[in-house]
Formats: structure tokens, sequence, C-alpha cells
């Protein structure tokens, strides 16, 4: 399957949610395609940005070239917090979208404000501003298929189908221990 990479630049976000209530937040971002999460990279945590951080920082995601399916790319915004990180909110963005109109070369970057909303909701909680550049389309080596499929499944499936080999006598170095006798249960009646 062809694939190609997606360098994401998140560059800052402006009037997030405060989800700390003692501290100030110290905002940092997952990126990732939706259901794969060995595609997770992360970015450094805004400590001064508080509920505008800034980053400027870049990620490489590898998405399927063709965008085919109901892929995304998630940006999901967290706090550090001594008890636990918490959620503040998520960029999604359909991989239809982003790689709509381009062909197999790599792209110029893409600029763009996009709402943040909570997570699981619709309600809006500040602007995540970013970029991303496509790079070329990479194609499997052709030769790849061809040499599985003539030694693997297909050149198993030509050869004539042989009788099962008789089954293995196992020997035992005990006997089995003889039955026990159980005796019936009595009961009595008063």
């Amino acid at each position: 399957m062809a694939s190609r990479t997606v360098d994401v630049t998140l560059v800052s976000a402006r009037d997030l949610r405060d989800v700390n209530l003692v501290s100030k937040m110290e905002v940092y971002a997952i990126v990732y395609i939706a259901g794969d999460p060995i595609s997770r990279e992360r970015v450094l945590a805004d400590r001064t940005g508080g509920r505008n951080p800034t980053w400027n920082a870049t990620v490489r995601v590898t998405v399927p070239a063709s965008g085919s399916g109901s892929g995304a790319l998630r940006v999901l915004l967290r706090t550090e917090r001594p008890l636990g990180d918490r959620d503040v909110g998520e960029v999604i963005l359909p991989l239809t979208e982003i790689l709509a109109g381009a062909g197999d070369e790599p792209t110029g970057a893409t600029q763009g404000a996009y709402k943040v909303r909570k997570v699981g909701s619709s309600k809006v909680h500040g602007v995540l501003n970013l970029s991303y550049k496509l790079g070329g389309v990479i194609h499997p080596p052709a030769g790849q298929y061809q040499q599985v499929g003539a030694t693997g499944y297909l050149a198993a499936a030509a050869a004539p189908y042989a009788s099962a080999p008789p089954p293995e006598q196992l020997s035992y170095p005990y006997p089995c221990p003889p039955p026990t006798m159980v005796r019936p249960l009595r009961i009595s009646s008063r």
C-alpha cells in the first residue's frame, strides 16, 4: 500500500478551556491517526502559556496515500497535572480533506486555524493554529508482492494434497491412577 508523510507544525492555541482549578495549565499536544496508537507523536508542554500556549514544533505522521476510508488526523490537547493529566480539547482533520487535490509530489505548507472542541462533544473552546505539508508518495517495491505470492500461499495451494501423517504414539512414564470409589451421600430425615 502506498503511503506518504504529513509534517504537522503546531504553532499555537488561544482561548483554551481552563481545566486546572488550582495551577496554571501546561498544555501539550499529541498528534496521531485516529485508531492507530502506534502513530502517536507528542509535542512538549508549554510551561508559561497557560490558556494560550505556543509550541512551534513539528511532528511527522505517515498516512495512506489514497486517504481512503474514514481516517482522520487527530490533535489531542492535554495539560500536565500533579494528580494526572487531563484533556483540554481536540481538533480532528479528515484525511480526505488533507489529501484533497494533492498529487504524488510533495506539497507546500497549508496553514489554518481550527476550532478546538471539547473531547467527545461539539462545544468549541478555543482555536488551534497549525500548518501541514505533505511528503511525496512512497510506493512499496514491486517485487515484494510477487515474491511472497510465488513462495507463500499460492504455491502451497497449488501443491497436491497429501494425507495427514499418523498420530504419534504417546508414552507416559507413569501409569494412570486407579479409579477411586466415592461413598454415596446419606441424607437423614428427622
